[in-house]
């Protein structure tokens, strides 16, 4: 049974999409501690132990998959499911692409910080959603958004 769990992880787009996720925010990740001269061994090993914590999660979840044949294709809008192209989602899945959409929205926060390019109303976005849901907004970032929001209503 471990050899099949595996080779299903191995074979799982959603798992190889995670991946690579993960590994381009841990790497944008060091680029900003870098740039910003703040390396926190703290931030850095709490960061790895959710990354740790998510992997492990979905290797545990694909075997509840192999075991149970659950399918939550149901619990997704028809308009997604044409667009993921898919006819069945277990819960390795389903949580594989939740683990994405929270590692996109940090990937884009560590771009932000990075000074990359990246779209005004993206960035605006990621402010706001990382100032009304998260701690993770630096003071500088924060006082920008303030500012941008005092803007819009003036």
């Amino acid at each position: 049974m471990m050899d099949k769990i595996i080779t299903l992880l191995s074979s799982n787009s959603f798992v190889k999409i995670l991946l690579i996720a993960v590994a381009l925010d841990t790497i944008l990740g060091v680029l900003r501690a870098i740039k910003e001269h703040k390396f926190n061994s703290c931030v850095g090993i709490d960061g790895a132990i959710r990354k740790a914590g998510m992997l492990l999660s979905v290797g545990f979840l694909m075997a509840t998959d192999v075991i149970m044949h659950i399918n939550v294709l149901g619990m997704v809008p028809e308009k997604y499911v044409q667009i993921l192209g898919i006819d069945k989602m277990g819960i390795c899945e389903f949580f594989s692409l939740l683990f994405i959409l929270y590692e996109l929205v940090s990937i884009l926060k560590n771009m932000t910080l990075c000074g990359l390019p990246v779209p005004t109303k993206i960035k605006k976005w990621i402010q706001k959603f990382l100032d009304d849901m998260t701690e993770e907004l630096p003071k500088e970032a924060a006082k920008e958004l303030h500012q941008c929001k005092k803007g819009e209503e003036s």
